[in-house]
């Protein structure tokens, strides 16, 4: 199949073009590279440079492609209080501009990365609040125009590739490179929050799932549908960085505005709907990576 990623050198946009090339996919990526990197790119897939923001036709980049997915987004709570804006064009209007192009070139089927964090506070944060409106805008071309688009909404996601410094990367990445660097592990709060965490390799094969279903079928029953990606299970912060071992130093820091306390996913329609499970445990990532 002809295939469209955006966000295709950031964390989960890099797995995915890996899976689709080996499974034998032309593969196209969008990406304006602000929080991805080059390095990320993946010999057999063809790379542009682009705004998602201010390009609205993708014809030249892949003619008439058989699905998109739309990963790219400005992730993370924290610094979206510092740009508000730069993540409502981001994270909305990039994916109307998407969703628009898709509808007019003969209703391409789209594959939306949602977020979990929609299921707290919707505005508690710009972040949260942009990614909450990008499924609706999802939602009305898929009740006004038919388009064939599924939401996949993903529970901390973790694993290889994933970005171990500066202010777009997760909890794990940023204990990565402290414990790599021999620094105590900073923590937030009490570190009793508790996290659905989910593996990038399970994450890729729900997006699949979900992809070969609207494509098969011509969007058939999971258009416009909804499908939750986490292990159905959390761990508190303090015993993701007990992980690193007990006795490993830990730093506590002030707790952050805008987060949940508690998130799990436990909703099970992407096992009963698309046969989608999840393998991988974060504790038993932790100890096969970086414990030695």
């Amino acid at each position: 199949m002809k295939i469209l990623v955006t966000g295709g050198v950031g964390f989960i946009g890099t797995n995915l073009i890996k899976r689709l090339l080996k499974d034998g996919h032309k593969v196209v990526s969008l990406d304006n590279y602000s929080t991805g990197k080059k390095e990320n790119e993946q010999k057999g897939c063809k790379y542009f440079d682009v705004d998602l923001r201010l390009t609205k036709d993708y014809s030249f980049f892949m003619d008439n492609p058989d699905v998109i997915f739309h990963i790219a987004a400005l992730p993370r709570i924290q610094p979206s209080f510092e740009a508000p804006s730069i993540t409502f064009n981001s994270n909305v209007v990039s994916t109307q501009n998407i969703c628009e192009w898709a509808r007019t070139n003969g209703n391409i089927p789209v594959v939306y990365a949602g977020s979990s964090s929609i299921h707290g506070d919707k505005y508690a944060n710009p972040y949260t609040f942009t990614k909450w409106l990008g499924e609706e805008v999802c939602k009305m071309y898929s009740n006004i125009f038919e388009l064939p688009v599924t939401i996949c909404r993903f529970y901390n996601v973790y694993g290889h590739h994933q970005a171990s410094d500066g202010a777009y990367c997760n909890v794990l990445g940023i204990f990565e490179r402290q414990f790599k660097n021999g620094e105590p592990l900073t923590i937030t709060g009490d570190g009793e929050q508790r996290r659905d965490f989910t593996n990038v390799e399970d994450i890729v094969d729900g997006l699949i799932r979900v992809s070969n279903r609207l494509t098969l079928f011509k969007g058939g029953h999971i258009a416009g549908e909804e499908f939750e990606f986490g292990n159905g299970k959390n761990y508190s912060i303090n015993e993701l960085a007990d992980g690193f071992g007990k006795d490993y130093p830990k730093k506590y820091l002030p707790e952050r505005d805008g987060e949940v306390r508690e998130s799990l996913c436990v909703d099970k329609k992407a096992m009963k709907e698309i046969g989608w499970k999840p393998t991988r445990d974060i504790i038993k990532f932790i100890r096969e990576n970086y414990i030695i």
